[in-house]
């Protein structure tokens, strides 16, 4: 029989809570889970995938070797600085708040502790996420392969070096708002052009689907996939025209500088 590992949640919002269901629904039985979120009824709706509810952060840290701080970059101080007389050598933190850096982590815990950081997105909700992990020194191989373990679970992972961290928000978590606002414009036309809005909906989707698979799955670099799209004097030229014009590369690549420098600015 597999020894059981036992691994904590503080913060049984959104992202936690998904990890935990994926963790639930992985098939990994020899994995127990605890929950604790101030507000408690986040954390009761998790019961029922036999998550064991805990009284607070330090119950977490004394039943747990590993523990996910799943909580907002704003509040991880007061977090840390409640269970830091209770970190020990043995456990491995686990972080999923932008900006924070696993120095910080040890300067508010323990100097010699073991840390991941980890940056996912909201598609983990379904599934279908996209997370970037990196470690510091202290953690062993076994102990890194078990979290990435569980985030193949919840979507797509690769492993990054620590410092870039911050400059990978932009890429895989704050990207899906942008990809939302660029949907929004496409289903919005359609609407204003008379065509059924579930309709629009649901093709534009397919079409983000579908392209996704392009361009990991084809072989294609993305200059020839776009090559592909556009006929000479076509209707998918005559658009590029209007987004070249616009300076659509330029916008995104701003967007991700903004993302990074105020990812700096919150750091700690």
């Amino acid at each position: 029989m597999q020894e059981k590992i036992n691994i904590g949640f503080i913060g049984a919002g959104n992202m936690g809570s998904a990890i935990m269901k994926g963790i639930a629904g992985s098939g990994m039985d020899n994995i127990s889970l605890f929950a604790f979120d101030k507000l408690s009824g986040k954390a009761d709706e998790l019961k029922k995938y036999g998550v064991e509810i805990c009284s607070g952060e330090n119950e977490i840290v004394s039943k747990c070797k590993y523990v996910f701080l799943a909580v907002k970059p704003q509040v991880i101080e007061s977090v840390l600085d409640t269970i830091s007389e209770n970190i020990s050598p043995d456990n491995v933190i686990i972080s999923i708040a932008a900006g924070i850096s696993d120095e910080y982590i040890a300067s508010k815990t323990i100097p010699d502790a073991k840390i991941i950081l980890v940056m996912p997105n909201t598609p983990l909700l379904l599934g279908e996420g996209a997370s970037a992990l990196s470690k510091n020194d202290r953690v062993s191989e076994s102990e890194f392969k078990l979290i990435c373990d569980i985030f193949a679970v919840c979507g797509k992972i690769a492993v990054i070096p620590k410092n870039k961290m911050k400059e990978i928000i932009a890429v895989n978590s704050s990207s899906p708002a942008f990809i939302y606002l660029f949907a929004k414009s496409f289903i919005e036309y359609g609407e204003k052009a008379g065509i059924n809005p579930e309709a629009v909906k649901n093709l534009f989707a397919q079409a983000l689907i579908g392209s996704a698979r392009m361009i990991t799955d084809s072989g294609y670099t993305i200059d020839e996939l776009i090559k592909m799209v556009s006929s000479p004097g076509g209707t998918t030229l005559a658009g590029l025209d209007a987004l070249y014009e616009g300076n659509l590369d330029g916008i995104v690549k701003d967007a991700c500088e903004r993302c990074t420098k105020r990812a700096y600015e919150l750091s700690k």
